[in-house]
């Protein structure tokens, strides 16, 4: 009968600790009013307590610091910090010790001694291992995991909108809600856009002659609080004449989130590319380029269009030009505007006016393409304010 030998066990403990920092220590303050039994006596015990703010005893946060408790949560986008403690725990000498520590993730795994490589992982594992000589020329060597659950800071949702009177203009909102335990400082949230595009923030207010954010000067987010981040983005320039390029971008770009929770600690998150549903123009996009907010009853006013060939040949248009029942057109209708090269714009002045007051719809554009004898129509292609002619507007 084979019996194995008894394990051996190892002279070296082996511990990993974490670094955090420490907490402003809180109470719970007890106090009565003076005409209460006790009196006076709950507020002069608070006086008397070195923990409580002088002046403010009835705050429960107070000026001293608190060392951690507990391990504590580990989330995404923060710093871990730890230290590894090996211990000889046997009265024998032990010498050529060396440890080594690993971060082992479900793709990849890093030597923390000889990479600052970002990971992005909701577990992981620190793998440590200790190899040392005993006493009597042994070698020894073991390791030990240690696995650590990621928990996630922040929720962030994101909504596209696509301007209708502009060119190619997409509005992005994006809904960012702490989903910890403690308070945050909003520190910076930016979007990065991608190669195509330039971004405006739409999150501050000018006051004075200065940018004030429209989120107040504390940008605190407490606990399950949620705040919008608005952001324009508009095709650049070269890219912005190729119609059939941009009509195809999904990729809009990420968002750098950069937070700050007790004693300054700081965490920082990007989300990966942005992408939206991408509008589907057809062949033929028709964009308004300028149009009056308000006009004048039975007046004509003015609007600017353009056209824009979106398919791969070459189209032959002519335009129709189709009253409503409040909105008329001025001007031939069936009218040739010639040839449009792919990807090629054209714009177009327009006349029409309205027999009708409130706000009204501009509607009855009919382009048809010759070669193939398709006709495209656009309605609601945008709003106006009709008012009297005795009320001056605003130029």
């Amino acid at each position: 009968m084979e019996v194995n030998p008894p394990k051996q066990e190892h002279l070296l403990a082996l511990k990993v600790m974490r670094l955090t920092k420490p907490t402003l220590f809180t109470n719970i303050p007890v106090t009565c009013e003076e005409k209460d039994l006790p009196g006076d006596l709950f507020n002069q015990l608070m006086r008397d307590d070195p923990s409580t703010v002088n002046g403010a005893e009835i705050l429960m946060l107070g000026e001293m610091l608190t060392l951690p408790q507990n391990f504590g949560n580990i989330f995404l986008g923060e710093t871990f910090s730890s230290y590894i403690s090996v211990h000889n725990d046997s009265n024998q000498v032990v010498k050529d010790i060396l440890v080594k520590a690993d971060l082992q993730t479900s793709s990849q795994r890093l030597n923390l001694s000889a990479s600052n490589a970002a990971v992005i992982s909701f577990c992981f594992s620190l793998v440590c291992a200790v190899s040392y000589t005993t006493q009597g020329g042994e070698k020894m060597y073991f390791r030990k995991f240690f696995k650590f659950q990621v928990l996630k800071p922040l929720d962030v949702k994101t909504k596209f909108y696509n301007a209708e009177v502009s060119t190619d203009e997409v509005f992005l909102e994006a809904q960012i809600q702490n989903i910890t335990t403690s308070p945050m400082f909003m520190e910076k949230v930016s979007l990065e856009p991608s190669i195509m595009y330039s971004v405006t923030e739409l999150n501050s207010v000018s006051q004075a002659g200065e940018r004030v954010s429209t989120f107040g000067s504390r940008a605190y987010l407490q606990p399950m609080d949620t705040r919008q981040y608005l952001y324009c983005l508009k095709p650049k320039k070269e890219f912005a004449e190729k119609a059939g390029i941009i009509k195809g971008v999904t990729v809009i770009g990420k968002l750098d989130i950069v937070w700050k929770t007790n004693l300054g600690e700081r965490g920082r998150l990007q989300t990966s590319q942005l992408q939206r549903m991408a509008p589907g123009y057809g062949d033929v996009r028709l964009s308004l380029e300028a149009i009056p907010d308000t006009v004048n009853l039975e007046e004509p006013f003015h609007i600017t269009c353009k056209i824009t060939n979106c398919s791969e040949r070459t189209m032959d248009l002519v335009l129709e030009m189709c009253d409503t029942s409040s909105v008329h057109w001025c001007g031939v209708s069936g009218r040739q505007l010639g040839k449009l090269l792919p990807s090629a714009s054209l714009g177009l002045a327009l006349t029409l006016l309205s027999s009708v007051q409130g706000l009204q719809s501009v509607s009855g554009l009919r382009l048809t393409d010759t070669f193939l004898k398709r006709t495209y129509e656009y309605d609601d292609i945008a709003q106006v304010c009709v008012v009297s002619s005795a009320i001056q507007v605003e130029s």
